[in-house]
């Protein structure tokens, strides 16, 4: 791998987290920062997230070999803008938003000429902020990198390389392509638990505290969805609506079928797609994606 000199803009969860990892598994790496948040630099550098918290966006990129913007998808061109008259020439740029087509125009007219690779760990938590972040939070997870046409194929190998040099798995995946995926996987997940813990909320006048009172199981694991950036989600669905209202429309016709089995008492509509969705849960355990323990081997206290 020839990165020795890596970016981070934005010091949140998961800049926070690449910085950490870096600094236990790639200790050569010479790392450096740049929030817009001088609260966020400041404990940045508190935590050592990065070697160097710089005091503005050119500084920190001005020697990267990569440069990773970790900011919401949403501000993506502005911060593309920022390091723009800064950047290296031959520096990589890349990403970790959740939407990979909208990122990858954006970036690429920001930064003509630039190296542009978009990439999205599928890692995370429902906490954000500089104090988020762990050296863990990528092993073993997937990081799909979605370069165009144009990227230099060694490039492409050296983000590749970075990647897994801190515990995840790297894949290459057409940019479209993962947004109709990450839709299905991510995004419409996101979406229901968002409404289904509004709704409690909206009944909570009636219910007065029983909801989170009795917030066992299923309602429980929504709210812990449920919690997570708002803006970064906000922006998620803004920018990667095609795929998340094609995918949406699919959710609803199964729902309504659901609801006539409901109402029409048929058992085996309902026994057949939970067995199902059973067999789904076996796989994702199967392939190190969860933990097989009774209750995900959360520890209650």
């Amino acid at each position: 791998m020839s990165i020795e000199r890596v970016a981070i803009i934005g010091l949140g969860l998961i800049g926070g987290s690449i910085g950490l990892a870096v600094s236990e598994k790639l200790p050569k790496v010479r790392t450096s920062g740049w929030d817009f948040d001088p609260d966020v630099r400041r404990r940045a550098a508190e935590r050592d997230l990065v070697q160097e918290v710089c005091e503005n966006a050119g500084e920190a990129v001005g020697n990267a070999d990569l440069v990773i913007l970790c900011v919401p998808v949403g501000a993506m061109g502005d911060a593309a803008a920022a390091i723009g008259s800064s950047l290296p020439e031959g520096a990589i740029v890349s990403d970790v938003g959740s939407s990979k087509a909208s990122v990858a125009k954006t970036l690429a007219e920001a930064l003509p000429g630039a190296i542009v690779i978009p990439a999205h760990p599928v890692a995370g938590t429902e906490k954000s902020g500089p104090d988020a972040g762990f050296a863990d939070l990528f092993n073993h997870r997937w990081c799909i990198l979605t370069p165009g046409e144009d990227a230099p194929q060694q490039a492409v190998s050296d983000l590749a390389a970075f990647w897994e040099g801190i515990g995840a798995k790297a894949e290459i995946m057409d940019a479209e392509h993962h947004d109709l995926v990450l839709a299905v996987t991510s995004h419409i997940p996101h979406l229901i638990a968002f409404t289904i813990v509004g709704t409690a909320s909206d009944l909570e006048d009636v219910t007065r505290g029983e909801v989170i009172k009795y917030s066992a199981g299923g309602f429980r694991d929504f709210t812990r969805i449920a919690a997570s950036d708002p803006t970064m989600w906000r922006d998620v669905f803004l920018t990667n609506r095609d795929a998340v209202l094609e995918v949406l429309g699919r959710f609803s016709e199964d729902l309504t079928a659901l609801q006539r089995a409901i109402r029409n008492g048929d058992g085996d509509t309902l026994f057949d797609l939970f067995t199902r969705t059973r067999a789904i849960r076996r796989q994702v355990v199967e392939q190190g994606q969860d933990d097989a323990r009774p209750d995900f081997g959360r520890k209650d206290h």
